[in-house]
């Protein structure tokens, strides 16, 4: 079996499984955070019976060992003059950018006319705010810049049209109406070339780094893999850094047999900068959650040198 260049998976793996919760039928792609020192994952969990998923908090004391508050943070909207009514009816991939106090979590949408962006926030983690529906289809869910550029929010889009899996660049000077669009980048590798998608910039000396998963075809189906790009701090529209090869691709039996087989998919990740080290959360074929750990001078280092 290869070993990974980059990251390390924990020995524990999965961490967050169906069999942690009664009726759980599988544990989506979760997105960590950190919240009063600790760190935590708003969870996507599918139960057996239920016609949607919803949304619970992880919590973990080490990071690596996580309980589950069986209360739903976030869960389907039943009011049918809800705007969301029509919208929450598969509550998956969410992405937690902190500014200042206040977390927003941008998610998916599954609109009958195809995938919107939602945008909600919260500080405390006891109470969920909606914002407002803040694209329109096809973009499945723009991460938000933990910094404002020029007075104005920033987000990476991943919008469909001629080519379904390209990034762009997005600005805002209220979060709700986005405009002033820009093409930022195409799929590029040979694992990836059928489409990217982004994960929260994480802010850096060097750049903002940018986790990418990247998707391939092939006879035997879809494969997710994952990389990372290099973004200019004070312009991210200009690319600094791009790796070649994968930080991550499925290799363990858990990223292999699940309900989506073949894939590893990230939301986000945690640095510490104090002991040079990136916690990276994934889920792994729409089944479980994963932890796998690295340099992150390393993979800031190989994006530079387009490793």
């Amino acid at each position: 079996m290869r070993k990974e260049l980059y990251l390390e998976r924990h020995p524990e793996n999965p961490i967050i499984s169906p069999s942690m919760m009664d009726g759980a039928d599988a544990m989506m792609n979760g997105c960590p955070f950190v919240h009063d020192g600790k760190i935590k994952i708003l969870q996507p969990i599918i139960f057996s019976g239920r016609e949607f998923p919803q949304m619970h908090i992880c919590e973990s004391d080490d990071g690596v060992h996580f309980k589950i508050n069986e209360k739903p943070f976030i869960k389907f909207e039943k009011n049918p003059e809800s705007p969301l009514f029509h919208l929450d009816r598969w509550l998956i991939d969410p992405r937690i950018t902190q500014i200042g106090d206040d977390y927003y979590i941008m998610r998916p949408g599954d609109s009958y006319l195809g995938t919107v962006a939602i945008l909600g926030k919260t500080n405390d983690w006891i109470k969920y705010e909606h914002i407002e529906v803040i694209s329109l289809p096809m973009n499945r869910v723009p991460c938000l810049f933990p910094a404002k550029f020029g007075g104005e929010f920033l987000r990476i889009d991943r919008p469909s049209g001629r080519n379904e899996g390209n990034l762009w660049l997005s600005r805002s000077p209220d979060l709700i109406y986005w405009g002033r669009h820009r093409h930022l980048l195409n799929p590029w590798t040979h694992w990836g070339r059928k489409k990217i998608g982004p994960c929260v910039p994480i802010k850096t000396d060097e750049g903002w780094l940018v986790l990418v998963h990247g998707v391939n075809d092939s006879c035997a189906g879809s494969r997710y893999c994952l990389t990372a790009i290099l973004l200019d701090l004070e312009k991210p529209e200009k690319i600094i850094g791009m790796m070649k090869s994968s930080i991550l691709s499925p290799e363990r039996d858990y990223e292999f047999i699940g309900h989506v087989p073949n894939v590893v998919f990230a939301c986000a990740a945690i640095p510490d900068f104090g002991k040079d080290e990136l916690k990276l959360y994934y889920g792994a074929t729409d089944t479980c959650m994963c932890l796998a750990t690295g340099s992150l001078s390393r993979i800031i280092g190989a994006c530079k040198k387009s490793e």
